[in-house]
């Protein structure tokens, strides 16, 4: 039942994720801010806290990390709104009210004051606005952050600790089943990033969304190579970046995805038994997965585990390459890549 409970709880949240992101206002750009978010804190914090920091010794850097990793709330904020379009003094300003509030706090805050910050523009003389509207945003973003801070911190920690449970009582099976639909995640138009930061997962569910990100782009790597999507480059770029190639991959989504669930839940399954953990939420991406998770396992095994991953991320592209021809290619014929 546990184990249920979590998948579930899981599936309710890329739900949700998914509704906002292609339903809500401006949601996709909303949700970009939010990964460029994570990025801008928790990888930084991983990286320069946690490695270069405790591990090399590097005091300097290590406190630098550590308060660069408290500003979620700020980043998410300023860049959500940025991403939205808002005029950067408002989007800095919001963000600075949020300051000793978490990233999600941030996103929600920096969502809704995005459609705030015209009634400004439209009511006050030039000028006027700015001043009244810096004046105004900062207090009222503040409370209103405050105010749903509790309400978030429970909801989203039950969903992670749901999560969790279920990944340390069956490491195995969520490996599968998190690896697989985090990848998907990291290879559709939404971001695997902003999610398990909107999560906070951390721990071994963490370990398996970054491992499974990068084993996972070995798996693009064929399927694109396999099927001829693209150039040379445009294989290279989705191996590292696979939002870069989102024009292929929509058109394209049934090889892609299904190849993909395959790839990333064999990758899953590989981090969750040789026991990767990663406490940078929000760095579900191939590269900063990777980089990350330096941070939180021994050379040895991170090495193993890379090794791994990436030959499962293979195994899993050839699979699904063999499935689609066999089963789908004349049905669900490639769609040629748009210049």
């Amino acid at each position: 039942m546990e184990i249920f409970t979590g998948i579930f709880a899981l599936l309710v949240a890329l739900c949700l994720f998914s509704l906002f992101s292609f339903k809500a206002p401006k949601g996709n750009a909303a949700m970009s801010g939010l990964a460029d978010a994570a990025i801008a804190t928790f990888l930084l914090e991983a990286i320069h806290k946690f490695v270069l920091g405790n591990l090399l010794g590097i005091d300097y850097l290590g406190e630098l990390g550590n308060t660069i990793g408290g500003m979620g709330g700020i980043a998410a904020a300023a860049l959500v709104m940025l991403r939205m379009g808002t005029p950067p003094l408002y989007a800095v300003v919001t963000g600075l009210s949020m300051a000793n509030l978490g990233i999600l706090e941030g996103f929600i805050v920096g969502y809704l004051f995005t459609f705030i910050v015209p009634i400004f523009k439209k009511y006050l003389p030039e000028g006027v606005d700015i001043i009244v509207g810096a004046l105004t945003l900062a207090p009222l973003a503040n409370l209103f952050g405050t105010s749903i801070s509790p309400a978030l911190d429970m909801l989203m920690g039950t969903l992670a600790d749901m999560i969790t449970e279920a990944t340390l009582l069956s490491p195995l099976a969520m490996g599968f089943i998190l690896g697989g639909l985090i990848k998907m995640v990291c290879t559709s138009p939404l971001s695997s990033m902003a999610l398990t930061a909107m999560l906070g997962l951390t721990g071994l569910p963490m370990g398996i969304a970054a491992m499974a990100c990068f084993g996972g782009s070995f798996t693009n790597g064929v399927i694109f190579h396999k099927l001829k999507l693209g150039k040379l480059s445009n294989t290279i770029s989705v191996m590292i970046e696979p939002l870069t190639q989102a024009h292929i991959v929509t058109r394209n989504p049934l090889p892609i995805f299904m190849s993909n669930f395959l790839g990333g839940s064999l990758a899953g399954m590989t981090a969750a038994y040789l026991g990767i953990v990663n406490n940078a939420p929000g760095t579900a991406s191939p590269v900063p997965g990777l980089l990350s998770s330096i941070a939180f396992n021994s050379p040895e095994k991170l090495l193993i585990a890379a090794l791994a991953t990436a030959i499962a991320g293979l195994v899993g592209g050839i699979i699904g390459h063999r499935i689609y021809l066999h089963f789908f290619s004349k049905r669900v014929p490639i769609q040629a890549c748009p210049e």
